[in-house]
Order: C-alpha cells, then structure tokens, then sequence
C-alpha cells in the first residue's frame, strides 16, 4: 500500500469486519458504550503504527469507515475510548490496542507483558487501576484477506446421522508423528488431506472428522512460564481466524483444500469451537479485544457487582449470548467457517453456557432458536456439550431437538461395566439403548447420544485398561490435575507390563469395549488412536503437552498388537455400516417386530429374560441383547449380543428359535472370520460375542407354532 488518506469515509455498518470490496476496505465493528473508536494501521511486519483514522459514524451501535485504496494485506487494530469504570462494568483503556472480533487472520503472536492489561498488575487499586502503556508491541495483527475460493465442484457427503461414525482428532496431533507426511507439513492442515491419512480414515471406515479447536487460540502466560504450551486449543483469541501455527504454508487456501479432500473421499469435517468464554480471562485479565470494545456487552456480569465476571465456564469469563450482537458474532463465526471453509458441522465446547440466562440455562434460549432457524447452520451437524461448572450445570438430555449432545453416562456405564462394577446390566442396557431415557422426547432420535468410550479429555482407551491413577506428573501440578476418578482397571499392573496374561486381558477388554460401542444406539465417536491402541503414559489431561505425550503415537500402528487392533475396529464398523439393526434411527423399546419376535430383547446367560430381580442382581455380569426387525420379504433379521463381564468363560444358552446363528464378532476370537453355530456358545472372560440369525416366514411360523 502507497497511499494513506488522511482520513476516512463514511463506509457501512454492514457487514462487521474488514471488509476489501476492490477498491477500498470497509471497516465496522460493534460497540454500544465507547465514545469513541479509532482504525490503527501498521507497516507489514506489524512492529510499527503508520496511521491512525477516528472512525467516522455510528450506526445502530456499530462504528464504521472506508478506506479507499487500501488492499488486502493490510495490518490493523482498534483502540476504543470510553468510560473506565470497573464498578459499573466498563473497562475503556485507548491505550490497549484491541483485535477485531471479526478478524480473518491475525498475524504474529502475543508476547506477555503486564501491558497487555488495562490496570497495573501490582497496583494495591488492583483492577481499579488504569494501566497507561501501550499494548500494541505485545499484541498480533488483525490482516485484511480477500477470501475467495471455487467451491461449486465440492460435494459435501451429508452423511445421515443414523448412519455417522466421529473421529476426534486434533489437528496437529494427528499427523506430527506420521511418517508418511513430508516433515515440513506434519502437524499442518496440509497434512490432513495426504493420501495416506485419508488412506488410513477410509480403511478404518469412519464418516466424519471432529477436528478439536482450530479457532486462533493464545499460548496462556502460566503454561509459558513453566515450559510447557496450550495443546488443545481451547482458549479463543479469534473466532474468525484459524490459527496459524497449524499451516505448513501462508495461504488459508490449505485449509480449504484439506476439506475438498476429506469431502471427495466421503468423509465430513466437524469443529470442536469454544464460544462459551475467550481468551481474556477473568476481571483481572488481559484486554486484547472484546473486555476493552465493550465490556459490559461482551461478558456476563455479576448483576449487582458488573465489575466481576460471571465464571460459570472455570475460565475466568463467560461470553453473554443473551445480548443480541453476541449472538450474531457467534452465528457469524459458524457461517463464515460453514461458507469460506466447507465445515460440515460443530461441536459445542461447555455448550450449555450458550444457552444460559438470567435464572439458568434455557432450551428455548434465542441462541440455540437462531441456530436452528438458520438456513445454513440449520442444516448442519451440530453437537454439545451439556455441562458447565455454573449452578445446575449438568443438562445431558436437555437440548432442544436439532442437537447431539456428548453422552458421559455412556461412557462412564461402559466402563464400569467392563471392569466388574456390581449392578451394572441395568445402567448399561440402557446406554446400549440410545439413552432413551434422556434423549426420547420431542422427536428426538437415538443419534442424539453421541456415545464415546475415550475423548481428548480424560484416558485414551488403551490407558483405561492400563492405569488404575492419573499420571499427570508432566503437567507441573504435583498431579493434582485431571480427574481422579476414571472407572479405570489395570489388570493387575498399574502401566506397562510383560505379563502376557495381563496383555492378554487388557486387549480382550479393549476389543469387547468396542464391540458395545459400535454395536450401541447412537451416534459412536473415536478417539483419534484408539483403534490401534495408542497411549498417553496415564495422563489424562493433556491439554498442555504439545509433545510426544499428546500427539498420536502411529508407531503402535506397526506393532503386532496395533494392527489387529486397528483390523478389529475397522471391521466393527463395517458390521456397523452393513448392518441397520446396529444403527437403528428410532428408540426400540420391546415392541412386537413380526411372528412373536419383538424389536428389542433381554436375556440372562440362562437364556431367560430378565425379572426385576435379575436387572437389580449385584452379581449379574452376563447380558444378552437382542434385536430384530422383519425383511421386506416378510423374513426376521435378528442380532444378538452376548456380554460376559466376569472373569470366567461363561457357556450361554441362546434364546429361541433354534435357527442356525452366525458369529459375527468373538473379542476373544478377534481375527476368526464369520462362522456358523448351532445351539448354546461360550463366551470368554471379559468377552462379547456378536451373532446374526434370520427366519424365512414359514419357518417364523412354525417355530410360533411349536
């Protein structure tokens, strides 16, 4: 750029942002109590202030100017004037060069200093100081971009949720030890669409990938100062701007490729976002953007006390999506990811948050209305978290309909069950069942429970049969971090061992684990690894080890071990796909299917069904589930689910009718191809056996007879 006016015109409240439209670029961002906000702009590397224009109107509290001649390419900040008062929720500091929420790219990084606060750290006024330094040379840059990209030969896969199998995935994690990917692209999103990465997401055979926050996020000051990084992500310093450490070049374009690619081999993206609470932290946080353009909009607010935040999100702050302007910044942010980047869905981080109001949270909240009446959004995956750390806080079950939300019961029944918790066969036919009794309500379908034995937060599957505590040493907390109860079993030794017999019972668990989960109602979510039995060492909170501890170990992959594994689950989810008993769309609750076989059944190893006596059993670890559906051709599909939790092989004797049975699956048999039986089966220790049976109708009928 050669030329810089002196000052700026009038431009347009619409759209917020930068906005280049050939000739010029128009800039407007929302503020409803500053008096005044001013354009910086700087030189390309971002160290220096070239220029700085008052922008000129304010309309329908939004300020606006236009920049003629001014190019994408351009670096550029805000600095807003206004009261500052703490007490009455104001935080106002020109001095504090402020990010445009609506920032496509940011360039360079933050850089700590008690600057970057708008009162002095260690003043005895505390936050009711006023800090009078410049935080501009600490700050990034907001960048003009002109997004342009040819989507109309793009096929999204659309892929029915009945029919979804997630694959949580970090973004750098994923591919940093993948040795098939060019050294300077691993850990990139270019990595993301190598061959050998989509080679290796369509061998395991699943439809979508769940990639955690990829939103520009900060590398928070304490982890800095004790060496270590935020890894997840999960600390948003731009809701418009991907973070740029994750690509391997200096055009978005990569992004957008790696999404054509995964779309081409079938497979979905979705975004784990984080719009409960920003990077800004509590009342005595930094003011980087949102805190400095207006405070009192932005936050939640303690109602007789504005100058604290509301910290119902265990950041610090809690964004306010009852405010009109937050919730289009919000709507905004996923329709420009949904448009410019071909996202196929998200994933709610502490989702609840985002529909909380003055006396708690809401499923009728105008967020989640706006979301669901939505031309685009409407149409897309979208999936929550439904909890926070705020009062009544725990809403599994409570989304309105439209949305999945991420099912911890699911988790927690499985895992109890399979190391032997006493009456557990209640608790987990239920799971197994969709969480019907949380989620069948509203036309709700069973897809709604999106059911995960391991996610990025907490024991991958391999550590859950291999650790009993946490091991979260590295993190610098004494090990104080993470939880401390993970419905864990070590087998009989706490991490790594050459005991063959504990090897033995550790990878049965892990394959009869997964064979509840494919073989679930729901919607079932991997987690990256977990296929192959990768492990982070016992630590279940790695949100601060960017390193071998939390990237995705494919050397497992090579092993004996890692390969039938990785062979097993990939065939679990074939069955999966093949089969629609495993995935039925609708909650089945024991009703007549066809010839006296109904869509849902329960059975002892006995071969009886279940009193309330033997649902209530505390030694009950044997369960048998059926279920069945009548053919177009009048026939009766079944399957049928052997579950034997004990530590003793355990001989079931198979309900009627005596009809051949296929074995589709034997977690103690994991590489035995399909077989047919005839009569009772013995299930192992620690086993899950899937079998498959069908009735032509005359034989239906004279087995109703007999």
């Amino acid at each position: 750029m050669t030329y810089l006016p002196d000052r700026l015109e009038s431009g347009s409240p619409y759209p917020l942002g930068a906005t280049f439209n050939g000739l010029g670029v128009n800039f407007a961002v929302f503020s409803a109590h500053a008096e005044k906000i001013e354009l910086c702009v700087f030189e390309p590397t971002g160290k220096r202030e070239i220029k700085r224009y008052e922008l000129p109107e304010w309309t329908d509290e939004v300020w606006h100017g236009y920049l003629p001649d001014a190019r994408p390419g351009l670096l550029y900040g805000y600095r807003a004037y206004g009261p500052y008062a703490p007490e009455q929720g104001h935080r106002f500091n020109p001095n504090k060069l402020l990010l445009d929420p609506y920032a496509r790219r940011l360039q360079g990084d933050v850089r700590w200093t008690d600057a970057l606060h708008g009162y002095r750290v260690r003043s005895r006024k505390e936050d009711l100081s006023f800090d009078p330094r410049d935080s501009a040379p600490a700050m990034p840059k907001g960048v003009v971009t002109n997004d342009s990209f040819d989507w109309s030969q793009d096929v999204r896969p659309n892929t029915p949720w009945s029919e979804t199998v997630v694959y949580e995935a970090h973004a750098k994690g994923l591919t940093k030890l993948f040795e098939e990917v060019a050294p300077p692209e691993r850990g990139t999103f270019a990595a993301l669409s190598h061959p050998k990465v989509i080679d290796h997401l369509k061998r395991l055979g699943v439809t979508a990938v769940e990639l955690m926050p990829i939103h520009a996020f900060v590398q928070d000051r304490f982890l800095q100062e004790k060496g270590l990084r935020n890894y997840w992500g999960y600390n948003t310093l731009g809701y418009f701007a991907p973070e740029q450490s994750y690509f391997a070049g200096e055009s978005h374009d990569e992004l957008r490729l790696a999404v054509r690619r995964l779309h081409a081999a079938g497979l979905e993206v979705i975004l784990d976002v984080v719009y409960n609470h920003t990077c800004e932290g509590s009342e005595r946080g930094p003011t980087m953007s949102w805190r400095g353009l207006d405070n009192a909009t932005y936050y939640r607010l303690v109602q007789d006390q504005p100058r604290y935040t509301i910290n119902d999100t265990g950041t610090g702050n809690t964004l306010n999506l009852e405010k009109a302007r937050v919730i289009q910044m919000v709507t905004d942010s996923l329709r420009y990811w949904a448009t410019s980047f071909g996202v196929d869905g998200f994933r709610f981080d502490l989702g609840l948050t985002l529909g909380r109001e003055a006396d708690g949270f809401n499923p009728g909240a105008a967020f989640f209305d706006v979301l669901r009446q939505d031309p685009i959004l409407g149409k897309l995956k979208l999936s929550a978290e439904p909890w926070d750390i705020g009062p009544g806080g725990y809403q599994l079950g409570n989304f309105p309909p439209g949305f999945a939300e991420w099912n911890d019961k699911y988790r927690d029944g499985v895992r109890k069950y399979w190391r032997g918790d006493p009456s557990m066969r209640g608790e987990l036919a239920a799971r197994m069942s969709g969480s019907g009794d949380l989620f069948d309500r509203r036309a709700r379908r069973p897809w709604a429970s999106v059911n995960a034995l391991a996610v990025h937060d907490g024991y991958t599957l391999a550590d859950t049969v291999a650790y009993e505590q946490r091991h979260n040493e590295a993190n610098g907390e004494d090990n104080r971090d993470g939880h401390s109860e993970n419905y864990s079993r070590n087998w009989g030794a706490e991490g790594p061992t050459d005991d063959p017999a504990i090897n033995d019972a550790r990878r049965r668990v892990m394959r009869s684990m997964l064979t509840t989960l494919f073989t679930s109602l729901g919607t079932p979510l991997l987690l990256a690894g977990d296929e192959f039995g990768r492990s982070q060492g016992g630590n279940n909170n790695a949100y601060c080890q960017d390193n071998e501890i939390g990237w995705v170990d494919w050397s497992v992959l090579k092993t004996e071990e890692g390969e039938a594994l990785m062979r097993f689950t990939s065939r679990l989810i074939a069955l999966r796909r093949e089969h629609p008993l495993l995935r039925p769309n609708n909650f089945l609750y024991g009703e007549a299917a066809a010839n006296g076989v109904n869509d849902l059944e329960w059975w002892d190893e006995r071969g009886h069904q279940l009193s309330p006596e033997d649902w209530d059993n505390p030694e009950g670890r044997a369960l048998v589930m059926r279920r069945a559906r009548q053919l177009e051709d009048g026939s009766v599909e079944a399957i049928t689910l052997l579950l034997n939790a004990s530590g003793d092989a355990i001989t079931f004797t198979l309900p009627a009718p005596d009809v051949p049975r296929t074995v589709l699956v034997d977690s103690a048999r994991p590489d035995e191809e399909a077989f047919e039986i005839g009569g009772d089966y013995e299930v192992g220790p620690q086993g899950a056996v899937l079998l498959r049976w069908t009735v032509v109708p005359e034989q239906a009928q004279a087995e109703q007879g007999a």
